[in-house]
């Protein structure tokens, strides 16, 4: 089933999510459900808050489909280890139509568990790392805006309360 992503302010998208306690048939749809509204998005992650879940849980596919041996799930993520830097435009499906200019780490080791509870370790270099730290700031509630320089996120929020005003988000 594809959910509706929910955009920026509304309150979820900035809230600490609860930790996944249950791995059960349910998580199993939610799963299933995330990667389903990840792909009509044309999205490469998702996170439950985006979907209005407070969940601790992420999907990502930096193939954005066409590879289904590259699917990931990360249910209670934790970043490991960092190195390197790279400087490269973000943008957030929850963020439609805003785009800037993120420093993220080349590479990103992260631990979590896959759908079924088992815990696993990953390394992503590039766009996966990107996608680990995008996706694991969700869960914390933080939106990739935060790093932007503090003009430039002012004027998304400004354009995004036009936009309100207009009834066009």
């Amino acid at each position: 089933m594809i959910h509706p992503i929910v955009k920026f302010g509304d309150p979820v998208l900035e809230t600490v999510t609860k930790p996944v306690e249950k791995f059960d048939d349910e998580l199993q749809a939610l799963v299933a459900d995330m990667f389903e509204s990840m792909y009509a998005a044309n999205g490469v992650g998702l996170a439950a808050p985006q979907i209005g879940i407070s969940r601790r849980i992420a999907v990502i596919d930096v193939t954005v489909g066409k590879n289904p041996e590259a699917r990931i799930v990360c249910a209670n993520p934790q970043i490991l280890h960092t190195e390197g830097e790279q400087r490269e435009e973000e943008g957030c499906l929850s963020i439609p139509g805003f785009r800037g200019h993120v420093a993220r780490p080349q590479y990103v080791t992260v631990k979590a568990q896959d759908a079924t509870g088992k815990e696993f370790e990953m390394r992503g270099e590039g766009l996966l790392a990107r996608a680990f730290c995008h996706e694991i700031d969700h869960l914390n509630g933080i939106l990739f805006i935060t790093h932007l320089s503090m003009l430039k996120r002012d004027l998304i929020k400004r354009k995004i309360k036009k936009l309100k005003k207009a009834g066009e988000w």
